[in-house]
């Protein structure tokens, strides 16, 4: 069956990040619009949220982690919940210590205090996974999983941590005030599925235009991206980021893109599947070994 949408398309933001660059740049550029379909853009009230209000039909489509439609699926061997393309491809996450360092081994961080991300789990499970791949006993690391990656920053510039695993805008604020140095982009771990739009199969199977619509947009904003400066798009975008200034926004965006984070192809490949779901198992998120058919359709045009 294939209906067309009556109404804007309901598209639920996770959470606003420098990560998510690509989709704000399809919103201000209309590229969603120049593809035939009218979509609404809304903030998501949590990330528990998210995925729940796609299931109840509260919304349409989200962006976000695979991570969530694998929690479900743990959760729920019939849940309806299904990924389509991969669009932040690789980790975002940055690894900052007190001291420069430009020869980072993850065995540097044994008797180190370290905060990690604690605002959503799939930074630490894939940490904890690249640590342990990397022959390292997890519990010779002093870890702190408890406070926000504003309060990480702050403890590394105070001296209560020795290292931080962040994202941005933090890892840059910490570069520019002296407080940190960065160690390690987890990003040259490789694809790792890290955000794709989801959706309920149900939706995909109704409505197979407008996500194929959905996926040409956002390919769209990611061709612009990858073959414009960074300060052009940070001025672009800058709107949903009022507390930054361009010039900053605009080295955070050349950091993430020299580092490989934004897809070139939406395709979401097996193997960056595959390294996610590993990550989640082995740090006890899940114990499902979701197939990926089961997990994840192609709506590519």
């Amino acid at each position: 069956m294939n209906q067309k949408m009556s109404r804007p398309i309901i598209l639920y933001e996770n959470m606003r990040t420098v990560v998510y660059v690509p989709f704000y740049l399809a919103i201000v550029r209309g590229d969603w619009e120049a593809v035939g379909i009218d979509v609404s853009v809304q903030t998501s009230p949590s990330t528990p949220e998210t995925a729940q209000g796609l299931i109840d039909g509260r919304a349409d489509v989200s962006w976000g982690g695979p991570m969530r439609v694998m929690l479900h699926h743990d959760d729920d061997r019939d849940c309806p919940l299904i990924c389509f393309a991969q669009i932040v491809a690789r980790d975002p996450s940055i690894i900052l210590g007190r001291e420069p360092n430009d020869c980072f081994r993850f065995d540097d961080l044994v008797g180190k205090r370290v905060g990690v991300v604690a605002e959503v789990p799939t930074p630490w499970m894939t940490l904890q996974d690249d640590v342990g791949r990397a022959g390292v006993a997890r519990n010779t690391i002093q870890w702190f999983r408890d406070q926000s990656m504003a309060e990480n920053a702050a403890a590394l510039a105070s001296g209560e941590l020795d290292a931080v695993q962040i994202f941005e805008p933090y890892a840059d604020g910490l570069v520019q005030a002296g407080h940190g140095h960065i160690w390690h982009r987890a990003a040259t771990r490789g694809d790792s599925c890290w955000t794709s739009f989801y959706t309920t199969r149900k939706f995909t199977e109704e409505h197979p235009d407008t996500c194929q619509a959905l996926v040409l947009g956002i390919e769209r904003a990611l061709a612009i991206l990858h073959n414009t400066s960074a300060e052009e798009i940070a001025v672009q975008v800058s709107d949903y980021f009022p507390d930054l200034a361009d010039a900053d926004l605009a080295r955070m965006i050349d950091g993430y893109r020299a580092s490989g984070l934004w897809a070139r192809t939406t395709e979401l490949p097996v193997t960056a599947f595959a390294r996610l779901k590993a990550a989640m198992i082995s740090g006890g998120l899940i114990s499902y070994d979701a197939p990926y058919d089961r997990l994840v359709t192609d709506m590519r045009g």
